[in-house]
């Protein structure tokens, strides 16, 4: 899987961009703020249709502009794709596929596949769940376009069932409909369990061995999904996940309408990381939990590969220089195979690593490339 060429219109701080990008390891320096992340970024969104920076599309595009293209050339699955998003402001963005529109995000998913790791993830251990579920919404969306559907249409019908929460006392009529949203929730829950459990427990094999590699076999990491507390067992059927999800939406069907907040599902899941059997997020210190993130995120990228037979391209976004040396030489070392974007202040930083082409970037331009190979 292999981004061969990106071009970029009034993205960010890119007026213009266009480049070709080695099949390997492509480094991209400069000073902060001159649009080094933006390059990462452009790529992330043509295998998500989302930005891991901003809330809303509009939030990508050029100042007093009113659309922004990403294009990229693409080779996956031993095919050609070129990929385009045009992203327009007040009007709905655009996705293609080889000049065909796409009807839905999920549609990338199946062609271009990453997984980014920037300074924001050493935290994902210490973060909230909110963190660990967007960890784990994004890896399984990549994989099972499925999963991207009922996560979209689970997160509409979360947002109509808060509203009705919110409102009900002041248009009571707003209740009939409140049963016939709790039913789909629990079906599209049901399926959202269903993926996520399957996720971590191959997550949990691929994480724990890659986090005993790295620290010399010292601790020992362990991960557990928490969800709706009804659900017995989470790897049981879609249908029976269903029943347990309706059993425990009925239970608290009082308390909701009196707090006037959506208080179950899967919406409220978690990722618990444990180290030698201890809460992380708790007990761990900051380099057991900054091993436990990088753990998780190069698992990722295994899992993708194990599924696909390709890795995904990686993406390292400022992330050496937040790394102690130990923990810097671990990631270089493990990152052999598949094309890799890094991203870095200090050249000095990648000392030892084959680079096969490097961008120097200065206000949104590429002031010099270089090909080493």
């Amino acid at each position: 899987m292999i981004v061969q060429g990106l071009q970029l219109e009034q993205f960010r701080n890119y007026s213009h961009f266009e480049s070709e990008f080695h099949p390997k390891v492509n480094f991209i320096y400069g000073d902060n703020a001159q649009g080094k992340t933006n390059l990462l970024e452009a790529v992330t969104y043509l295998s998500t249709a989302h930005s891991h920076r901003a809330r809303y599309d509009k939030e990508l595009i050029q100042f007093q502009t009113e659309c922004a293209v990403i294009r990229g050339q693409i080779e996956s699955r031993n095919r050609a794709f070129c990929l385009e998003a045009k992203l327009m402001r007040g009007r709905t963005r655009q996705l293609y596929s080889n000049g065909v529109r796409l009807k839905t995000a999920g549609e990338l998913c199946g062609i271009l596949h990453t997984v980014l790791f920037c300074p924001e993830d050493l935290a994902l251990i210490r973060d909230g769940a909110v963190a660990r579920r967007r960890f784990l919404d994004q890896s399984i969306c990549q994989l099972r376009p499925r999963y991207a559907q009922a996560l979209s249409e689970y997160q509409r019908l979360y947002e109509h069932k808060t509203r009705i929460l919110r409102d009900w006392k002041d248009h009571p009529s707003l209740l009939d409909t409140l049963d016939d949203f709790n039913f789909r929730m629990a079906q599209t829950g049901a399926m959202i369990v269903h993926y996520r459990a399957h996720f971590v427990k191959r997550l949990k094999e691929t994480a724990s061995a890659i986090h005993c590699d790295f620290c010399g076999g010292r601790d020992a990491l362990s991960l557990e999904y928490a969800t709706v507390s009804t659900i017995q067992d989470d790897m049981a059927s879609v249908g029976t996940l269903f029943e347990w999800i309706l059993q425990h939406q009925n239970s608290h069907r009082a308390a909701e309408l009196e707090s006037r907040q959506c208080l179950t599902g899967p919406h409220k899941d978690d990722l618990l990381v444990s180290i030698n059997g201890q809460l992380a997020k708790q007990f761990g210190s900051q380099g057991q939990t900054r091993t436990a993130a990088l753990s998780l995120k190069l698992a990722q990228r295994e899992l993708f590969f194990q599924e696909t037979g390709e890795y995904p391209v990686l993406l390292l976004d400022d992330v050496l220089s937040e790394l102690d040396a130990g923990r810097q030489a671990f990631v270089l070392n493990h990152i052999q195979g598949g094309q890799i974007f890094i991203t870095c202040c200090e050249p000095e930083k990648l000392h030892g690593l084959e680079i096969g082409k490097t961008f120097q970037i200065h206000g949104g331009k590429v002031i010099e490339q270089k090909a080493h190979m």
